[in-house]
């Protein structure tokens, strides 16, 4: 076919624009690279901050401080949660959002890159789901992102700081204040044990303290005129235990007794037992639930004892957008994954040592992207759940952890005060920020999303939480 000067210029525009992207692309990366030793630095003081659910003020600031400085609108202490944020740049559509955590969990202290149990502070919290890395990743992607959008393009971009994460649904009151409404879509990711990003689902979980009043008395002298409220609670964990066996096998109840009493010779006039219940599908959950709030009136009716529930969180199981999981699988295997060095293996044998159960993924799969997998749901709960029946939203995972190594360990508090970590943080942020610079430059995606976003929901869908009349439990870890 005999080129014209009109196709030769097309086909000239074509190649120029290609050529430009991936210019772009090699920018954004070799950006983010420059400020590896900054970012390993604030990921390693928000690790050593350890803050736990809605105690987390010195994480938040750093964030906050790192996010002004790259050029940011910061807009802190949102829906009535102190430690909450948005940090906003740019103007018009699309809007894209980046969600950062930083919440550490309570127990997990532990030093870094050390193959055995050796807390720093004993009892103390540690970042056992690493969200000193999830923080600063997305900190790094959207730093990125900005850059690239100063430089002439057009959109919003905003950096969502939520906290308590770990129970406390502080992204439902962030969506419920309405922070997410606006947004065309969410991109974020997650620290794990291999770098992956199919779509999965995960189970809603709500949560609670069950807490039982009675009437102190001598346990030996009087032991008729005293009402314990831990025979309550030990009625009520009894019963939901027999209730086990009558749930849907997916079904997950955790629970700890908080308080107990203060001493055996005292007939406990207050206890409180702490649950999680979880399961793939809400609506099930919500039967679930309802039947442990029964145990628990049942055990204050026989010991005579008085009830009262502090719903602590609730969240939705992830609706997962396989349409922009295929967007952000390309540009992880764009990435691709890390290798470790002599020393980063000793360590990783080492602790794989201390495992209970042989790592289902060996050393060197962090170097790999896992294949896409379709219809996973993970056992675990995260109010980013509640995030994607608002708004598209697409998540992911990096080998931020030894092969093997569970999260809510201390050997993932290890691992992420590490240098492990930090490698697989830098994945997760190149891989983001590639993402979200798709998001804004090809309408398409957006639109395709979104057709499988309402499609997933179905018609008539509304948003509901059980969190809709409650204020943010900012006590809940105290």
């Amino acid at each position: 076919m005999r080129r014209t000067p009109a196709t030769a210029l097309i086909l000239y525009l074509l190649v120029a624009a290609v050529s430009a992207q991936r210019d772009d692309r090699a920018a954004i990366v070799q950006g983010i690279d420059a400020k590896r030793e900054s970012y390993a630095g604030i990921a390693r003081q928000i690790w050593a901050f350890a803050e736990v659910g809605y105690q987390e003020a010195k994480s938040s600031a750093l964030l906050q401080q790192q996010l002004r400085a790259a050029g940011f609108q910061v807009t802190a202490g949102v829906a009535g949660i102190p430690t909450a944020f948005v940090a906003t740049f740019g103007t018009g559509r699309p809007v894209i959002g980046i969600v950062g955590e930083f919440d550490a969990l309570p127990g997990l202290s532990q030093e870094a890159q050390t193959a055995m149990r050796r807390a720093i502070e004993e009892n103390a919290p540690g970042h056992g789901c690493g969200h000193n890395l999830l923080g600063t990743g997305a900190l790094a992607a959207a730093v990125a992102v900005k850059a690239w959008l100063a430089s002439g393009h057009t959109g919003t971009l905003r950096y969502y700081g939520t906290p308590a994460e770990e129970g406390g649904s502080g992204k439902v009151y962030m969506v419920q204040a309405g922070l997410f409404k606006d947004a065309d879509a969410i991109v974020s990711w997650h620290p794990g044990d291999r770098n992956d990003a199919s779509p999965t689902s995960s189970t809603a979980n709500i949560t609670g303290k069950f807490r039982f009043h009675g009437v102190a008395a001598h346990a030996a002298a009087a032991p008729d005129r005293g009402r314990s409220a831990l025979d309550a609670v030990e009625a009520m964990d009894h019963m939901v235990n027999m209730l086990r066996e009558h749930v849907p096998q997916e079904t997950r109840i955790h629970y700890i007794i908080t308080r107990g009493g203060a001493a055996p010779n005292i007939v406990p006039d207050f206890a409180e037992a702490y649950y999680y219940a979880r399961q793939p599908d809400m609506k099930i959950l919500d039967g679930v639930w309802e039947r442990i709030l029964n145990a628990a009136k049942g055990a204050a009716l026989g010991t005579g004892t008085t009830m009262d529930l502090e719903l602590t969180g609730a969240v939705y199981n992830v609706l997962p957008n396989a349409y922009l999981s295929g967007v952000m699988n390309t540009n992880l295997e764009r990435v691709g994954g890390f290798t470790y060095t002599p020393e980063e293996i000793r360590f990783a044998q080492d602790l794989q040592k201390t495992l209970t159960d042989p790592p289902d993924a060996g050393i060197g799969s962090q170097e790999k992207v896992q294949p896409p997998r379709t219809g996973a749901i993970m056992s675990a709960s995260t109010d980013l759940a509640d995030v994607s029946w608002n708004v598209p939203t697409v998540s992911m995972t990096t080998a931020t952890f030894v092969p093997g190594v569970p999260a809510h360990s201390w050997q993932a508090t290890a691992c992420a005060g590490g240098t492990i970590g930090v490698k697989g943080m830098m994945v997760a942020a190149k891989a983001m920020a590639l993402t979200t610079v798709d998001l804004f430059t090809d309408p398409a995606h957006i639109q395709k999303a979104k057709a499988e976003f309402d499609v997933k929901r179905g018609p008539g869908f509304v948003y509901k939480t059980r969190l809709a009349d409650r204020k943010p439990a900012l006590d809940y870890r105290k």
